[in-house]
């Protein structure tokens, strides 16, 4: 059994009888031992190899080359005429959370979809249908500072939430700048922000709070070891997890599309030592992409999502290939469970807008949000010691006639388009009493995009 503890509360010394939230005992999750022969290997960091195989031992990537050796019970699978590309990472999802927003506050930090992660979603098994493997699940755009998010693995089949985290993922965030706080916030509640200036202060005070919260704690603990009669601050988990934005612990990955809120964040973070950002949607980023790069800002983009609402008018298909070429990192991500099983195809729009290499298209899934995501290390390229996270393709990926056959995490094969049956369920009894249920309404939206405005809904759904 583990304890599940508010963040720093042990640290900050306060007793663990009155911290435990969450007890859980750890998970196990397979680790295949798998042997790819003669496939065309898209590496995506060490070009492409022909007629070459992928050897996975453990869950882990042992050695990619030709003619490799195996022990006698390892999975074979023949690849001829087949292409091999890590798996796609897809890093803005709302994959697994029925819930998005924790709208009642400009600012949450405290909460995180981590803790209320579905393992029977069956988006999941659809997205490995897609070749995904990793996704990293956000919380949505209704607050200035939202909730935190998780990344996760896709191994379907896994009931225990904690079995589809990516163990030592970094910690992120979600923020959000323009129509969606100030319209959730100012014109739905009227508080603050209900303008683009609002939210600016609403991140000032917030990070000047954590600050002084941090700096009270700091003074306790030199009190403290000269003196038993030292005075605990009062604590509070919002500002506990600011504090860890300041210090570095958590990346930041803010919801944005106008150059101007961008900029005005970029000046925010600066003024207070803030480095690690990840702009979402980030649609005007074709204006400023020497400046995001110059602060070392990374992009998360749609690739030819716009006109949704007023603030998303000023878009280009060529806003992925403009970043690329001015070295932001940047990924191209579903914020859809639809969407999310054709990342190859929006991956390889970037060829037809902004003539990427297909190196640098399919970076764009793979290395690059891994990148983002502090992730890099395991996974997003095919390389010996990372993750074995594959996705088999029938025709190249970036070809409009590519279909994936096979997905693969930790060495283990998740999806195998040969066996994949017509319900995929989880938990499913045909001859049980079906409740009377709500299984959603005009205010219960998958998508980030959705703030909780009903015309902005039924505008998104066609109606």
């Amino acid at each position: 059994m583990s304890l599940h503890l508010i963040p720093n509360m042990k640290k900050r010394g306060i007793p663990l009888a009155l911290t435990l939230v969450v007890c859980t005992s750890a998970v196990a999750q397979p680790m295949g031992d798998i042997l790819i022969t003669d496939a065309t290997v898209l590496t995506v960091t060490n070009g492409t190899l022909e007629e070459a195989d992928v050897l996975i031992l453990g869950g882990r990537i042992a050695a990619v080359g030709k003619n490799l050796g195996a022990p006698p019970d390892v999975l074979r699978i023949d690849a001829s005429g087949m292409y091999v590309m890590p798996g796609i990472i897809d890093a803005h999802s709302h994959i697994g959370i029925s819930n998005v927003n924790e709208s009642t506050a400009p600012v949450t930090a405290q909460v995180s979809v981590g803790d209320v992660i579905n393992p029977y979603a069956v988006s999941i098994y659809r997205a490995l249908a897609g070749g995904v493997t990793t996704s990293h699940v956000m919380h949505g755009s209704a607050n200035v500072i939202g909730g935190q998010n998780e990344t996760i693995k896709h191994r379907w089949g896994i009931t225990d939430p904690d079995g589809l985290r990516m163990e030592g993922a970094p910690r992120t965030i979600k923020f959000a700048l323009g129509e969606n706080p100030t319209r959730v916030h100012g014109q739905g509640a009227n508080v603050r922000p209900a303008s683009r200036m609002g939210v600016e202060y609403v991140l000032r005070e917030t990070f000047n709070k954590a600050q002084r919260y941090a700096e009270a704690w700091k003074q306790y603990e030199e009190i403290s070891e000269t003196s038993s009669r030292a005075i605990s601050p009062p604590y509070n988990a919002q500002l506990e997890v600011m504090g860890d934005i300041l210090s570095g612990d958590i990346i930041i990955n803010c919801h944005s599309y106008r150059a101007d809120e961008i900029l005005m964040l970029l000046d925010v973070l600066e003024d207070f030592g803030i480095d690690r950002v990840i702009f979402q949607h980030v649609n005007e980023g074709f204006k400023i992409a020497p400046e995001l790069a110059q602060f070392g800002a990374a992009a998360s983009v749609f690739a030819d999502w716009w006109a949704y609402k007023f603030e998303v008018y000023y878009s280009t298909a060529y806003n992925a290939a403009i970043l690329t070429r001015n070295g932001v990192v940047t990924s191209i991500n579903s914020d859809s469970s639809e969407l999310n099983r054709h990342l190859y195809h929006e991956a390889g729009k970037s060829q037809k807008y902004g003539g990427l290499s297909d190196d640098e298209a399919l970076a764009l899934i793979t290395i690059n949000p891994a990148k983002q995501l502090g992730i890099d290390d395991r996974v997003g390229s095919i390389e010996a010691g990372k993750n074995g996270d594959l996705a088999l393709f029938n025709a190249h990926p970036l070809s409009v006639y590519a279909i994936p056959q096979m997905t693969i995490v930790d060495g283990t094969v998740y999806f195998d388009i040969d066996k994949d049956p017509d319900d995929m369920r989880l938990r499913v009894d045909p001859e049980s009493n079906v409740e009377s249920v709500t299984l959603s309404d005009d205010r219960d939206h998958e998508m980030c995009l959705y703030d909780g405005d009903i015309d902005l809904f039924e505008y998104l759904q066609g109606e």
